[in-house]
């Protein structure tokens, strides 16, 4: 089982589809397979750049693919039944079973209100998945129906997200129309997910930094 095959699969696929469906009716933003697919290269590239070997990153990237297909099953604790869903899934493949366990857990442990880091392959899917802020996972265009979230999210008008290994840091850097959201609504969303993502670049020996229209956040 491959990357390129996970990412076709009907399974996988039609679930993903109904969890951004539902999380599109509980007035969440995308969560579908672009959300998804860039949150397994970004995951992949991660692990790349730290060294690690071909076939960890393919594995980052499968988890990376399959880390929200929970929400097809409810938002709550998604990512707890995204894990068995995927190992299901996984099962009938050919994938052998110390795979198949990482990735259930990296998928199991990437959302901030009842995981962490725990391995490589889970830091580099938390990382990816809590970094992928950007205005057009917005669903409505109507900014008088903007909550908090698609407020967030459509102010950013850039988000690159960079790893020196010589300084051993992340560092994500936003450009963010404050016009639109201020940095205490983005803190207000995101402080979770920020402090999710600076221990899982200690799994790496690394520092997590965030900054925002040039200055230093975090």
């Amino acid at each position: 089982m491959t990357y390129e095959e996970i990412k076709t699969n009907p399974e996988v696929l039609a679930f993903m589809k109904k969890g951004n469906e539902n999380l599109g009716t509980l007035g969440y933003t995308d969560h579908s397979e672009a959300h998804c697919g860039l949150v397994a290269e970004q995951a992949g590239r991660i692990l790349e750049t730290f060294g690690y070997s071909e076939h960890e990153v393919e594995l980052a990237k499968i988890a990376g693919f399959l880390h929200d297909i929970g929400n097809g099953v409810n938002r709550k604790h998604h990512a707890e039944y995204g894990s068995l869903l995927a190992n299901d899934i996984l099962r009938q493949t050919d994938i052998s079973l110390e795979d198949r366990v990482q990735i259930v857990s990296a998928i199991a442990n990437h959302d901030e209100s009842t995981g962490t880091a725990v391995d490589v392959v889970s830091a580099a899917l938390i990382i990816a998945d809590k970094t992928d802020v950007r205005r057009n996972r917005v669903r409505t265009k109507d900014k008088s129906k903007f909550d908090i979230h698609d407020r967030v999210n459509y102010a950013v008008e850039g988000a690159n997200l960079k790893i020196d290994m010589e300084k051993k840091v992340i560092a994500l850097n936003l450009q963010i129309d404050e016009d639109i959201c201020t940095m205490y609504d983005y803190f207000e969303i995101f402080l979770g997910r920020m402090v999710m993502c600076r221990r899982a670049a200690e799994v790496f020996g690394a520092k997590f930094k965030l900054s925002a229209n040039g200055s230093k956040v975090l």
